[in-house]
């Protein structure tokens, strides 16, 4: 078997071991299932064609973490369909319908954010990475994570739509 074949098994191997891990995190990024797809995909072409020339990096997992959010905030694709949201479900059928409307309230207004706004989230609080991580991931600076960060917050703190939601006492809350 030659080498290239091998590194190919590798790579298979790799990517059956990390995809569905690679494919949680684009969907944190993006909010979309085909999305999140495409976006694994793309990024492991990239990877495959660096594995392929026989260049090995000392994490890959992190190397490609790294391609798929670089591939997240540089992309140029857009949803072709507008969707139309629908009214919110009425509040009143039950405990699990109302966490499931929360939590697509908060999925829409990540997905409002700004693609590094929103990767820095994602990263801090699903990866659970530091900012020193993060910024190197990014290829910023700590104090432009923490100020996108920030920002972010901001954004969410405004939203009319975190800001509108009742809590389960009916009283209204904000972030």
């Amino acid at each position: 078997m030659s080498k290239q074949g091998a590194g190919f098994e590798e790579f298979d191997g790799f990517v059956v071991e990390r995809g569905p891990a690679l494919l949680r995190f684009a969907f944190l990024l993006t909010g979309d299932a085909p999305l999140a797809e495409d976006l694994v995909q793309e990024a492991l072409i990239k990877v495959c064609r660096r594995w392929d020339r026989g260049v090995r990096v000392a994490y890959p997992d992190a190397y490609t973490r790294r391609v798929v959010l670089n591939e997240f905030v540089s992309w140029r694709r857009r949803r072709s369909s507008s969707e139309v949201v629908g009214d919110v479900l009425d509040r009143t059928l039950g405990d699990e319908v109302d966490e499931l409307v929360e939590r697509d309230v908060v999925w829409r207004a990540l997905g409002r954010l700004p693609r590094r706004q929103r990767s820095v989230l994602v990263l801090r609080y699903y990866e659970a990475l530091p900012d020193g991580e993060i910024a190197s991931l990014m290829g910023c600076a700590e104090g432009t994570v923490r100020s996108l960060a920030s920002r972010a917050f901001e954004a969410l703190r405004r939203d009319p739509h975190l800001a509108a939601e009742p809590n389960p006492t009916g009283h209204r809350e904000e972030i």
